[in-house]
């Protein structure tokens, strides 16, 4: 982590999903995009959600971790031995991974839900699906454009198709203004949930006694 990084502990972190290809021809393509963008997330101190899987979401995962950030994976096995063997996935550059036993559908919806955001890189099907999911479920989505694949093919469906939502799309080239815009995004978002944290002790949850609306709910 840099120098310049935030103080994670006095921070909200936010998880931040990276969706892009498997396999395919942007994989080789985007590689380094990928990398970026889980540098970008690291750097800013939140955390990088993947599938747990090979190609454009293990090389932001690989980026997160080289700039010492944090890296969860989704897995659509329900152990490590089924993620290593009958899935064929990497385990390294995971600090965590959920073993969710949902295969690739369920452990899709279970990624995106699990996330406070989307960023999505090149990507064929599997990403589309996540997009759509992050968009039903009112998620800020940012499409990193001139990666191909779906990331190219959204703006498209959103002129056609009139979702809801289309103002948390978000559209950029660069990898680290996308990130930074995603991040603002949910910062006012968020902006309760900061003041309320940062007006109150570390260990406020540990005194029943202490009740406010926050509390409450």
């Amino acid at each position: 982590m840099s120098a310049t990084a935030p103080d994670k502990g006095r921070m909200l972190r936010y998880s931040i999903c990276v969706s892009g290809a498997a396999s395919g021809s942007t994989v080789k393509a985007d590689a380094g995009l990928a990398r970026e963008v889980g540098r970008a997330i690291a750097v800013s101190g939140h955390i990088v959600t993947t599938g747990a899987t090979i190609g454009l979401p293990y090389y932001a995962a690989h980026g997160a971790k080289g700039a010492g950030g944090m890296s969860i994976g989704f897995s659509p096995a329900v152990s490590l031995r089924e993620h290593l063997r009958k899935y064929r996935l990497p385990s390294n550059c995971f600090d965590f991974i959920n073993f969710t036993g949902l295969h690739y559908v369920g452990r899709d919806l279970y990624l995106v839900q699990s996330s406070d955001a989307v960023i999505t890189i090149g990507g064929r099907f599997g990403s589309l699906h996540e997009f759509t999911s992050a968009l039903e479920a009112h998620k800020p989505c940012g499409i990193l454009t001139g990666s191909g694949g779906t990331a190219d093919q959204i703006p498209k469906l959103m002129e056609a198709l009139e979702p809801p939502d289309d103002n948390l799309v978000i559209y950029d080239d660069d990898p680290d203004r996308l990130v930074k815009r995603i991040i603002k995004i949910l910062d006012d978002r968020y902006e309760d949930i900061h003041n309320l944290l940062e007006h109150r002790d570390q260990h406020w949850y540990l005194r029943p006694d202490k009740t406010d609306s926050f509390a409450a709910g």
